[in-house]
């Protein structure tokens, strides 16, 4: 009966679950699907007839929010930040990950360890210290050095030192699945350790540092908690603190559609790009946590 139970266990469990997959898969595909026909829509539309199709699709919900929401400036400065951001993590990770793969001293480990205890700490308990370091470094710039200073610098720092225990626990992991005779060989043909890690080890190291350059981009792009903290400038902001305040403002003129293509603006680049680079992005994790 046991070996019945067993072998029942092991033919329907793997099925169930797959179906469970793909019904969770088809309902977050619906919905985002629903969210893109009801930005075509009037507010009159969305009330009256939430699941059909718009009677005639309003393109102009889009102008209206890049204007009257301050997308323009605010997707700017989103895409400004998010490359930049994304592109100083990898530079900076990528060094020490392989720095901490390859070190043979007992003090990797746990510096290892440090980068993965970076991961549990949530950003609300580092509220109050952002703001007191934010408005010191502003104080500080302004009065002794430049004369101004853009927040938008500080908040570009801030989100790399944030992403950086991430970037370097993934990456590390990533290094040390990658051969060794590659490098051993180069070194032997005379390769210094700058040209050994530019020349051999990043172009083999191309998935691991994709995936972390993707998945950081689609972190800071999200971004909304540290740019309330951080920036208080109108025009400084980014998109998701954007549609936060087009949300506080739609309430009271009830543009519904408007609200719906200004999530459709935030939401949609992202998911295209992870549909782009999605099994990119498993293969690097996986042989990143294979080690």
């Amino acid at each position: 009966m046991k070996r019945v139970r067993d072998v029942l266990g092991s033919v329907f469990l793997p099925s169930v679950t797959v179906a469970l997959l793909w019904i969770w898969v088809i309902f977050n595909l619906a919905f985002v699907a629903w969210i893109g026909l009801q930005s075509l829509k009037t507010s009159k539309d969305i009330v009256q007839n939430p699941f059909g199709l718009p009677s005639s699709p309003q393109w102009q919900n889009y102008d209206t929010v890049w204007r009257v929401g301050q997308f323009a400036q605010a997707a700017l400065n989103s895409v400004v930040i998010t490359v930049l951001g994304a592109v100083l993590i990898v530079a900076l990770a990528a060094p020490a990950a392989y720095a901490l793969a390859r070190s043979t001293r007992r003090i990797a480990s746990p510096l290892i360890g440090f980068f993965a205890m970076g991961l549990s700490i949530p950003l609300q308990t580092l509220a109050v210290p952002i703001v007191v370091a934010k408005l010191g470094v502003s104080s500080f710039m302004v009065d002794w050095v430049t004369g101004w200073w853009d927040d938008r610098i500080t908040l570009l720092v801030a989100e790399v030192v944030l992403s950086l225990p991430f970037a370097v626990f993934v990456l590390t992991g990533f290094f040390r699945s990658l051969p060794t005779e590659v490098e051993e060989a180069a070194e032997i043909d005379g390769a210094r350790p700058v040209r050994l890690f530019r020349s051999v080890v990043l172009p083999l190291a191309r998935p691991g540092i994709m995936t972390v350059f993707v998945l950081n981009v689609i972190g800071l792009w999200n971004s909304a908690l540290l740019v309330m903290l951080i920036i208080s400038d109108p025009s400084q902001r980014t998109l998701p603190v954007a549609l936060l305040n087009l949300q506080s403002a739609m309430r009271y003129s009830a543009d519904w559609g408007g609200l719906f293509a200004g999530i459709v603006i935030l939401v949609y680049p992202m998911i295209v790009l992870y549909l782009w680079v999605g099994r990119r992005i498993v293969d690097g994790m996986t042989a990143g946590i294979g080690k």
